[in-house]
């Protein structure tokens, strides 16, 4: 293999690698914002993920939208199953512990998937691009038109979410909730409605992470199980409630993943996430970016 070969393939696997790696990273962001508002594991956002993806497959194979209209509707869809899933089950279970909160949120994940293959079967389904286009190409490497836009919808949700924490009254309320939710309510803030926006919020982001990722690997009604792993090993990896730890994460893992079915085997890239993640909570359980004070919510 020669030095331009190498270079090559390097680029190669770093573009797909940080082109999937962004998707680990929005997933990542829904489990932290649940997190720094309820201390809950939510393990649905899989799920959420999954339902965007067949959400706008939905409305552009039955309604013929448009892809762009067929992305916001699918995003609103899938945050309004968010919303039913805070109102009426998780909110309705709130004084039975957070340990028994993270179970059902497993259950309502099993649900989703059976709903998901009963609904729309066992088919992968696919979506147009979002730009028509071939390959960019970059020294050699092949670039997709659609990774640029997984980039650029990551790069403005992270950049909405910034804005909405830091100068909305909302995200502020949010912040003071995880900080420390017995003054919020003395103040006057609604914490159970900053908890339901944080599964509104949650469920978007998941949603528009997977209608993005769907043109360019197809989605079907089991894919969530394992983009919500790898999301979660973003989180922990990243540190519980660190948002930019989350970023750098997402990204560390899809470069290993890419590198691993580049030089190794594509049969053990899955397996990545499963070993960095064991590897945080060995060595490093509070995260890269973690301090190991995480504000937590211990009722709602």
């Amino acid at each position: 293999m020669t030095e331009h070969t190498l270079a090559m393939d390097i680029l190669q696997y770093t573009i797909s690698g940080l082109t999937v790696g962004v998707i680990y990273a929005m997933v990542a962001l829904g489990y932290n914002i649940i997190y720094n508002v309820t201390e809950i594991i939510n393990f649905a956002q899989g799920e959420f993920v999954m339902l965007g993806g067949l959400f706008a497959a939905f409305f552009v194979g039955t309604f013929g939208m448009p892809i762009h209209f067929a992305f916001f509707s699918a995003v609103f869809t899938t945050a309004c199953v968010g919303l039913i899933m805070e109102r009426f089950v998780i909110r309705r279970a709130r004084n039975t512990g957070v340990l028994s909160l993270i179970i059902i949120t497993i259950a309502i994940s099993i649900m989703l998937k059976g709903s998901a293959m009963l609904w729309w079967g066992k088919d992968p389904y696919s979506l147009p691009p979002f730009s028509s286009g071939g390959p960019i190409m970059i020294g050699g490497a092949a670039l997709q038109p659609q990774a640029l836009w997984i980039f650029g919808v990551s790069a403005l949700v992270v950049l909405l979410l910034t804005l909405f924490f830091r100068r909305s009254v909302y995200g502020k309320a949010m912040l003071a909730c995880a900080d420390n939710p017995g003054a919020a309510r003395m103040v006057g803030i609604p914490v159970r409605q900053m908890v339901l926006l944080s599964f509104i919020l949650s469920a978007a982001i998941g949603a528009a992470a997977g209608v993005v990722i769907t043109p360019i690997s197809m989605m079907e009604y089991d894919r969530g199980a394992m983009l919500g792993l790898k999301g979660f090993g973003a989180a922990v990896l990243g540190g519980l409630g660190q948002f930019f730890g989350a970023l750098v994460a997402g990204a560390i893992l899809g470069l290993a993943e890419s590198f691993c079915a580049g030089y190794l085997s594509s049969g053990y890239k899955d397996a990545v996430a499963l070993v960095l993640l064991l590897l945080a909570l060995f060595f490093k359980p509070e995260g890269i970016f973690g301090s190991g004070e995480a504000a937590k919510l211990k009722k709602f």
